[in-house]
């Protein structure tokens, strides 16, 4: 009896664990990952795919319909975990210099991750030849960094602390004031990334230059806010 007892526990000892699909598809994307950025897209084949990632190609399509579907999810995959580090602070009590700051340097740290620029380096190489790519990285990318900031701008228009005509538009022309020129200087002339003291003094710049174009000034109770100028200084009422 002892015998037939060790043999059945050297028998479950040795039997692999199951991973459930979530776990294999993050293996995927990390695999899908180093492919891309070093085969490229186009000559990355799904079963290649497959074998870095230790599964079958017939495991592969069970999880994915194809190789632009693993694209997609592991942009999605890596700007999910991204964004769950974003804290865009909008309590009542938070200055609003000091907010934008934070919350541009959020989108920063997003927007700059060398992750993210070395999947849109992948896009801009590739995007000719699978537009589908361009339109996943728009969607999961740019699209969802400008939103989040754009819910910020909304809540500090709420609280009356800044007038803006359209939040949407706001939100992209400050991701790009943050975030174009390094990240073109990255693509095109291969310069390193900023440093984090590099992107807190481009934010600080950004967040002064925004300010002074759409802050509200305070007014008495019996008057409504008024906007200061950006180019003369003066105020004017804040529907005007």
């Amino acid at each position: 009896m002892a015998r037939e007892g060790t043999s059945t526990e050297r028998r479950c000892r040795g039997r692999p664990q199951l991973r459930s699909d979530e776990e294999t598809r993050q293996i995927v994307y990390e695999a899908a990952r180093h492919a891309f950025a070093v085969d490229g897209y186009a000559a990355t084949s799904t079963e290649e795919l497959a074998r870095r990632a230790g599964i079958s190609t017939k495991t592969l399509y069970r999880l994915f319909p194809g190789k632009a579907a693993v694209f997609e999810a592991m942009v999605s995959n890596r700007l999910d975990r991204l964004l769950s580090d974003v804290n865009l602070r909008t309590a009542d009590g938070v200055d609003i210099d000091d907010g934008l700051r934070a919350a541009l340097l959020d989108c920063a740290a997003l927007v700059l991750d060398p992750d993210v620029v070395a999947l849109q380096r992948i896009v801009l190489q590739e995007s000719a030849a699978f537009p589908e790519l361009a339109v996943a990285f728009y969607r999961n990318g740019i699209v969802r960094t400008a939103s989040a900031l754009a819910r910020w701008l909304r809540a500090q228009v709420k609280r009356e602390l800044i007038a803006l005509d359209d939040v949407e538009e706001a939100a992209g022309i400050l991701v790009g004031m943050i975030a174009s020129a390094p990240q073109r200087a990255a693509i095109y002339g291969g310069v390193p990334l900023p440093s984090r003291s590099e992107i807190e003094r481009r934010v600080r710049t950004c967040a002064a230059l925004f300010l002074d174009g759409c802050r509200l000034t305070p007014a008495p109770t019996d008057q409504p806010p008024k906007r200061i100028s950006r180019t003369t200084g003066a105020t004017r009422g804040a529907d005007e």
